[in-house]
């Protein structure tokens, strides 16, 4: 095996940035597109918990945590400084990725799958703790921890992503430009566009 190998879903978060690190350091890798509905064997033998991302090392390692994914390319290899000098970028993100990966994503998910609109309102005001945190930042600089990317806005851009989808109309007149600026640009980044290309769903060779 050449290179790593990467199980991936096109849309999942945790899969988004997993990949945009993985871009961003120009390690090379294999990605595998899978349908969650149909996981490949040869995934689920290397993480049982079947969840994506899954990252296949060539000493046969699995890192199966899509932030350790993302540390793991970046020590590799960080031409833009994601994690910062000595690690300081990636010490100060710890704090933020945690309430979005916890709290934030708890929010999330009942915002989008609420099943009344009382519901939903609950939920969006749970996620906006975040949101106001955010915005308090974005004022003060143009990414997340600086005026330059670091990991912390890779991490927790796919999330934010979902959340202004739910009700674009909503997030579009809510009280938080400087995010909905921020928001664009990692949009627009050149990462995330090609994070984001169309792919293929891998297939097993039968001969293998």
């Amino acid at each position: 095996m050449p290179h790593p190998i990467l199980y991936s879903f096109r849309r999942c978060p945790y899969a988004i940035r997993a990949r945009m690190a993985l871009h961003a350091s120009g390690v090379a890798f294999e990605l595998r597109e899978i349908e969650l509905r149909s996981k490949p064997a040869c995934m689920l033998i290397a993480s049982p918990k079947g969840s994506v991302p899954v990252l296949v090392l060539p000493d046969e390692g699995v890192i199966d945590e899509s932030r350790e994914i993302m540390q793991w390319a970046l020590h590799q290899h960080d031409p833009e400084g994601w994690l910062g000098v000595s690690d300081a970028y990636l010490l100060a993100a710890a704090p933020l990725i945690d309430i979005n990966d916890n709290n934030f994503k708890t929010a999330l998910d009942g915002y989008k799958y609420a099943d009344s609109e009382a519901s939903r309102a609950v939920c969006r005001a749970q996620g906006e703790d975040f949101l106001q945190s955010l915005e308090a930042r974005l004022q003060m600089t143009r990414y997340l921890l600086a005026d330059e990317q670091s990991i912390a806005d890779a991490a927790i851009f796919p999330f934010i992503r979902q959340f202004a989808g739910v009700d674009k109309d909503w997030f579009e007149q809510s009280p938080y430009p400087a995010l909905r600026i921020w928001l664009t640009g990692m949009i627009n980044s050149r990462h995330f566009s090609a994070v984001m290309q169309k792919q293929a769903i891998w297939q097993a060779n039968p001969e293998s």
